[in-house]
């Protein structure tokens, strides 16, 4: 049995308003991020509860696997233009890909 080739990438991870949604789209699309995952999340964090009981309190956290640089270049982005004035917080880690062309 052969080892697989993994190589590494950034996972980056992005919780924030859903009102956002839309722009954050045009925004990766404009940075040249290839893919991303986008879901429903709710939890509790210094803003209070965000629970989705109605628009305004509904939150989603974005998925990207990307090259490091890439992750940085957006995280800048997002801390100039968001930060300020929305919920939301990011995370980066490492991780292994099995299919690095995808990224």
């Amino acid at each position: 049995m052969s080892a697989l080739h993994t190589e590494k990438r950034t996972l980056l991870t992005i919780f924030t308003e859903a009102t956002l949604e839309h722009v954050l789209i045009k925004d990766m699309d404009r940075l040249g991020i290839r893919g991303y995952t986008i879901s429903d999340a709710r939890g509790k964090g210094s803003r209070g509860v965000r629970d989705a009981a109605w628009d305004e309190s509904k939150n989603i956290r974005i998925e990207i696997i990307c090259a490091r640089q890439q992750a940085e270049d957006l995280l800048t982005h997002l801390q100039e233009r968001y930060y300020s004035n929305y919920a939301m917080v990011a995370c980066c880690s490492e991780v292994e890909v099995l299919r690095p062309g995808k990224f």
